[in-house]
């Protein structure tokens, strides 16, 4: 029987980077389907992960990034969408939630073999995400609708790449079975 979980990648954001007027119609659309599948996979006791930048500062930890989030540009985006007190935390410095992180011990210590990814940005951190859980032999679903965008016709190939060439079963989050 499967085991999943529910990876929310770089949701945690000040907005205060070069791409972030790209970036901020896209998630303004997705944060209250985001909302909406964190209260259905904590509803079903689904673990939820959060895999979150840095923002380059070396000595953070969780409370310190949603901190800085919270004080940035858009703290409306983030409040919906923060930890609660049973969330799991990975700290990220790069695009995919995989890479130097111990994301892949803790999926396996958990017994998980399928993912399900929203968060920012489809071309970008969900691809190379999804794509590093391909490889790893876990099966991964990509909630279209809860995830952002910088370029619009990026996000639609890194889908396509993701369903074809990675197996994911692309769909909207009302559709996701835990």
């Amino acid at each position: 029987m499967r085991k999943s979980a529910l990876v929310v990648v770089d949701m945690l954001n000040p907005y205060e980077h070069a791409d972030a007027d790209l970036l901020l119609p896209s998630v303004t659309e997705i944060v209250p389907v985001v909302e909406e599948l964190l209260h259905h996979a904590r509803e079903h006791g689904v673990p939820v992960i959060y895999a979150n930048d840095n923002f380059g500062q070396w000595r953070s930890h969780h409370g310190e990034i949603l901190d800085t989030a919270l004080a940035g540009r858009r703290p409306d985006l983030v409040e919906p969408v923060k930890p609660d007190e049973d969330s799991l935390f990975v700290v990220k410095a790069r695009h995919s939630a995989f890479y130097e992180t111990p994301l892949a011990y803790l999926l396996g210590s958990l017994g998980i073999d399928h993912l399900v990814l929203c968060g920012q940005v489809t071309e970008q951190c969900i691809l190379y995400s999804a794509l590093d859980a391909h490889i790893r032999h876990l099966s991964v679903t990509v909630a279209e609708d809860a995830v952002a965008h910088i370029h619009e016709d990026l996000a639609r190939a890194a889908l396509r790449m993701m369903e074809r060439n990675m197996a994911a079963r692309v769909l909207r989050a009302a559709d996701v079975d835990f």
